[in-house]
């Protein structure tokens, strides 16, 4: 698929500031990057959430590609904050309800052959990470048939304190896409997300 490369002006700047946050006041680490850019869209991003500049903690390592990122839709209640999400292109989604609207515009996003980012808890205020995990995100994964790349993000992103990111390897979810589009496959790779997840911050507590 050819290389889509459509950042807004917006996008160009704001990952263009980050970048520059992340290598001085606010340091980030990244591990496995590669696994990011090596890949061909369209695939899915999928992190853990913690702060409320996580999109572009997930967006400063991407070279090749614009992140579509799926956002709550309460946000986009000022006029400028709507205007930024439209230039961001941002997936505005009715969070606790089942929004087929939203639903059809990520899929629809990967078939034009871009990279959607899902954060898969819905908020970043849960008392213990992936604790719930959306079932939206089940059904877009299953419904795509793309790859599945997670990200954590360890620790909250914070001034003068190095925290680290790490980039996974796609998920394996063929044997849970075999069963069909059911509820129990959608809370089987629901579970799965949460267990990847927690293998990875294993993986980050040990690496300290």
């Amino acid at each position: 698929m050819a290389e889509k490369n459509e950042r807004t002006p917006l996008y160009t700047f704001a990952r263009g500031l980050f970048w520059a946050l992340f290598r001085t006041v606010m340091p980030i680490r990244y591990h496995n990057t590669e696994r990011l850019n090596g890949l061909d869209a369209p695939y899915i991003i999928i992190s853990n959430h913690r702060a409320a500049i996580d999109p572009f903690v997930l967006a400063v390592p991407v070279r090749r590609y614009e992140i579509r990122f799926i956002g709550k839709r309460e946000i986009t209640g000022h006029k400028l904050v709507e205007w930024a999400v439209k230039q961001l292109h941002m997936i505005p989604v009715t969070r606790g309800a089942t929004d087929m609207g939203a639903m059809r515009a990520c899929l629809s996003t990967l078939k034009e052959g871009h990279v959607l980012g899902i954060f898969p808890e819905g908020t970043r205020h849960q008392p213990e990470m992936m604790q719930t995990v959306e079932s939206g995100t089940g059904m877009i994964a299953l419904r795509a048939n793309v790859p599945i790349l997670p990200v954590y993000i360890h620790g909250k992103v914070r001034p003068f304190h190095v925290t680290h990111v790490y980039v996974g390897e796609p998920m394996e979810i063929a044997d849970i896409k075999a069963q069909g589009m059911s509820n129990d496959s959608i809370q089987q790779l629901c579970d799965r997300i949460r267990e990847t997840f927690y293998g990875m911050r294993d993986h980050a507590n040990c690496a300290k």
